[in-house]
């Protein structure tokens, strides 16, 4: 190995998460490295986030237009699958990262191609592609940034089968005919959706009692039941026992508990994500391998003041969107730290990610699209509030009828009545997803219901739902 080179910051991880972090580190002056892997930008890039909603979106823009008067005609045909997927492939630079790389070396960074293992103390080795080695010494933090994959349940049979995990589902270059998806995740039910849209015969089989289970139950329940009006079927609360491929390119079959047997061309296992941490030096510095990382609430791991861990890999919420908001936390923390300036930790403080815990947003783009701010009813009562659930019927607003015909939606707001500010909204309805900052800003704002009269929405759009909620809170 070479003599180590030493910087302020070394980030293990160039996904969303470890690139904000370099935008951070640039932009306090620390000298900063970025090891990666595989392509700079990470699995949201290529693989999630991205082609996910490149995919959705001609599905639901479809969906919508089929609700218009004097549109919905003109509409009907099938989507033109080569353009959704030149489109998708454009998204994601036809999976190049040439973009993100030039974006990296624009900041000042230095970027490392490899697989990069912690060696120690404020230590890193990187071992590229070609074989070379490297070691990165850190001044001030390293920040593991290295992100999650998807778990495929150890299953019999599951080894011959081939199954897609959501990499394959986001890239694949043709409709299969008929698709099994396991589970009932934001991954199961907008690659559902999609594939649905696209040709494909969807069966999603969810363990769960219902889909979406991390938000209010009604999400769950408005999706399946327009998934369902699609053509896709929905089966709740169904285990897979084992799972069946004879021969490189046959059928698959999946054995239900009980024994009944379903048969596609392709399945998606949507059941979940693991860290990546299984093989990055976690244990020369005693920690276990393979596992979530447990972190303070400024992201550094507790017994280790250099080392920190952001995005999914700390396990506080599984979201690109998060990720980036740890990372631009914890950017301004190892700043403050480096400086030696005192840090502000108190809840909704700079240095510390409360929203994680607080006010977590989150969009689902499905039909209709399913998008919450905060907790939901069951979380909050758990957290011990005494709360209120307000419920409102999205299609009694006026805005949503000139929407879309026929538009079915429901809105949930949870009021803390002890300080009557809103712990938590859900929107579920078609251009939900657009309307769900304002409920994140009134959430993370601990707005006052008696400040919230006096925020008016426009006539006539969909977020007169928020009126409603409130008149109907009032009574």
């Amino acid at each position: 190995m070479t003599e180590a080179v030493e910087y302020d910051v070394v980030v293990l991880g160039g996904g969303p998460a470890g690139e904000n972090i370099v935008d951070r580190t640039r932009a306090a002056g620390l000298s900063t490295a970025l090891v990666e892997s595989e392509l700079v930008g990470g699995e949201c890039s290529y693989w999630a986030c991205v082609p996910s909603k490149a995919l959705l979106r001609p599905a639901l823009a479809r969906a919508d237009a089929r609700r218009v008067p004097g549109l919905a005609g003109a509409v009907q045909g099938p989507l033109d699958t080569a353009a959704v997927f030149a489109h998708r492939d454009y998204w994601t630079g036809d999976w190049k990262d040439q973009g993100q790389i030039d974006w990296i070396e624009s900041t000042g960074a230095h970027l490392y191609r490899g697989h990069g293992r912690l060696y120690g103390v404020r230590k890193v080795t990187v071992t590229s592609p070609e074989g070379e080695h490297h070691i990165l010494s850190a001044r001030h933090a390293v920040v593991v940034a290295t992100g999650s994959r998807a778990v495929i349940p150890d299953l019999p049979g599951i080894a011959g089968a081939r199954p897609w995990t959501s990499r394959e589902a986001t890239s694949a270059k043709e409709a299969p005919g008929r698709l099994l998806i396991v589970g009932g995740s934001v991954v199961a039910v907008e690659m559902a959706t999609a594939w649905q849209a696209l040709g494909s015969q969807v069966t999603v089989l969810a363990r769960d009692s219902g889909l979406l289970p991390r938000m209010e139950p009604f999400a769950g329940e408005l999706v399946a039941d327009a998934l369902r009006e699609a053509g896709a079927e929905v089966s709740i609360g169904v285990s897979v026992e084992a799972v069946v491929r004879d021969g490189s390119t046959g059928p698959v079959r999946v054995v239900l508990e009980g024994g009944e047997t379903l048969e596609g061309d392709e399945l998606l296992m949507a059941t979940g994500r693991a860290p990546r941490t299984e093989d990055i030096g976690l244990d020369t510095v005693g920690l276990p391998a393979g596992k979530w990382i447990d972190v303070d609430d400024t992201c550094r791991v507790p017994a280790h003041d250099w080392l920190y861990a952001v995005g999914d890999v700390n396990h506080r919420a599984l979201l690109t969107h998060q990720g980036k908001y740890q990372a631009r936390i914890v950017g301004a923390v190892i700043a403050a730290r480096a400086a030696g300036t005192p840090l502000d930790t108190e809840p909704w403080g700079e240095h510390t990610p409360t929203a994680d815990v607080r006010a977590l947003p989150q969009a689902v783009f499905t039909d209709p699209e399913a998008a919450a701010a905060g907790l939901t009813l069951a979380e909050a009562e758990r957290a011990g509030y005494r709360v209120r659930a307000v419920d409102y019927d999205m299609s009694k607003v006026s805005g949503a009828g000139l929407y879309a015909d026929g538009y079915r939606g429901r809105a949930r707001m949870i009021v803390d009545l002890d300080r009557e500010v809103l712990l938590g909204v859900t929107f579920v309805g078609p251009g939900a997803a657009e309307m769900i900052h304002a409920a994140t800003i009134a959430v993370a704002g601990e707005v006052p219901i008696r400040r919230l009269w006096h925020a008016v929405p426009s006539f006539p759009t969909i977020s007169e739902i928020w009126l409603r909620l409130l008149e109907t809170y009032r009574g």
